[in-house]
């Protein structure tokens, strides 16, 4: 039996999920179909999960769940069709979601773009902020009814928003957050869109835990991944070296299987239940702390002012108004 109190940066996903039945649950995956994404419904799955994975690439989806039941043969896994850069794709697929499904018991927000060209979605958003955290804000917000159904039936519903220890470059700027009138940068972008996901996270639990419902927010840690598609070698080999010098350590990427442990840690440990509004690093809640440089939680991150700038100004880009 695995020791839960020594979880840590080397914790696995199916250690964190050692003896933890998932029967009978549905979750919904976004970013399944590769990198800690597809780990996280691998290992879901084989404790007995219901996914659902949303792809914006069918044949993409098909090949991660073939790889999945390779080790998982019995994986209970469905693909829907949704594009998080395409509010008109997010809105479809919550529609059709909710007309086959009546419930979610977790829903991880996994999908994320990293330190991209200056590029916009399909809605003209920059397109870190716009597919990591505006997509994930419709998304969510749309599969609201089913979310909070399972709290109400007694479910541990909760919601688990993928943030990154990125965040602490930059906090949101509310009065130009598509860089329309400062320079794009791409790294200050990404520690945007990964504040943006905390803050969503703040606001989350401010609205839904007297439902029953509970929002983390959780960096994985680093892991070579797709995530890192758009970097060259020398940005990979910057990025190594300034985590080094905040750590004052050597740096070593986590293999998949442990940067899909936290967020398992966070939708599962029975420890964490009741609680949210909080982040989760290395399979444990970190502190709020704004001079510790390799890591913690800034304080502007999950400041409660700040998550209420974010919602209403994330409403007012999807235009819609959303109360539970």
């Amino acid at each position: 039996m695995t020791d839960r109190s020594n979880f840590g940066a080397i914790t696995t996903a199916d250690e964190v999920l050692e003896g933890i039945d998932l029967t009978g649950k549905l979750v919904v995956i976004t970013g399944g179909a590769s990198g800690i994404g597809q780990e996280t419904a691998r290992a879901m799955a084989a404790r007995g999960a219901h996914i659902v994975i949303p792809v914006r690439d069918m044949g993409k989806g098909e090949a991660a769940v073939s790889e999945i039941r390779k080790s998982v043969p019995d994986a209970d896994i469905e693909l829907m069709e949704c594009d998080l850069g395409k509010m008109a794709s997010i809105q479809y697929f919550a529609e059709a979601f909710l007309v086959q499904h009546d419930r979610i018991d977790l829903l991880i927000n996994n999908a994320g773009v990293m330190a991209s060209p200056h590029m916009t979605t399909g809605d003209g958003l920059e397109l870190q902020f716009g597919t990591n955290h505006i997509g994930h804000f419709l998304l969510t917000n749309l599969l609201m009814p089913a979310i909070i159904k399972s709290a109400k039936a007694g479910g541990d519903a909760r919601i688990v928003n993928l943030s990154s220890r990125g965040h602490h470059a930059d906090t949101v700027h509310f009065e130009d957050p598509h860089f329309e009138t400062r320079d794009y940068d791409k790294w200050l972008a990404y520690g945007q869109a990964k504040t943006a996901n905390i803050m969503f996270t703040v606001g989350l639990e401010k609205r839904l835990a007297g439902k029953g419902v509970h929002a983390l927010a959780v960096h994985p840690g680093g892991i070579q991944t797709n995530l890192g598609r758009h970097l060259s070698e020398d940005d990979a080999a910057m990025l190594v070296k300034r985590i080094e010098e905040r750590s004052g350590g050597k740096f070593t990427f986590k293999t998949v299987e442990q940067g899909a442990a936290t967020t398992c840690y966070a939708a599962t440990a029975p420890e964490l239940a009741g609680r949210g509004g909080v982040y989760l690093e290395d399979c444990h809640v970190a502190d709020v702390n704004d001079d510790d440089p390799s890591g913690s939680v800034r304080s502007y991150a999950v400041d409660p002012g700040n998550a209420e700038k974010l919602w209403t100004l994330s409403e007012t880009t999807v235009d819609q108004n959303f109360s539970y």
